[in-house]
């Protein structure tokens, strides 16, 4: 799936795909790992988010409820339906995901806040999404978006995210500049940049 502006035709939107092939296969094959690689919950699976604790059961219902109370993700599924199945899957990684969506907004923006002030950044807005790939991003007009999987992420990384994307409302791109800047506040940005490559949005 290609997105792009109204205003680009569909011939320069394919253009574009094919000009970013060798891009796309390599990440295919990414995700096709990480898929490989996913949990398959189950009653009996152990897990747990900063703040929730994942608990799931069958019962008699028609249909799937979802509940976040009291810290527990609570995932009731029909005894009919096999808890392994696609559908019952993606319902529990739903369910996991809007945990990670309260927590991001409880605690994200004020860390963002914390770390703008400590460092000196100015940034305009701050977007909290559910992002498939990227961890965060900074627009041209210093606007940050930050992915509510980073909730997923040791707190030292989340705060390397962070603090990568407000560098970006100083230096646009990856340039000498943008590394040297970052190196600056966060000595150890290199080995933080090469760590969070072992980790991604998609897996949980």
């Amino acid at each position: 799936m290609v997105t792009v502006p109204k205003r680009v035709s569909y011939w320069e939107a394919e253009e574009f795909a094919k000009s970013k092939d060798g891009w796309i296969f390599k990440h295919l094959s990414k995700i096709k790992t990480i898929e490989k690689n996913q949990i398959v919950f189950d009653e009996n699976t152990s897990y747990s988010t900063k703040e929730h604790t994942l608990v799931i059961y069958k019962s008699d219902v028609d249909k799937s409820r979802i509940k976040i109370e009291h810290s527990k993700v609570i995932v009731e599924y029909p005894s009919s339906q096999d808890v392994r199945s696609e559908k019952i899957q993606t319902e529990i990684k739903f369910g996991i995901t809007e945990a990670l969506r309260i927590e991001a907004k409880k605690h994200i923006p004020r860390r963002v806040e914390e770390l703008a002030y400590l460092f000196g950044f100015k940034y305009n807005r701050l977007f909290l999404k559910n992002l498939k790939s990227r961890w965060g991003s900074c627009s041209g007009k210093n606007n940050i978006n930050l992915n509510i999987h980073l909730m997923k992420l040791p707190d030292e990384l989340i705060d390397y995210v962070i603090l990568h994307e407000l560098v970006h409302t100083a230096h646009k791109n990856h340039s000498k500049k943008f590394w040297n800047a970052l190196e600056k506040i966060l000595p150890e940005s290199k080995k933080m940049d090469t760590k969070l490559k072992s980790y991604s949005p998609l897996r949980f």
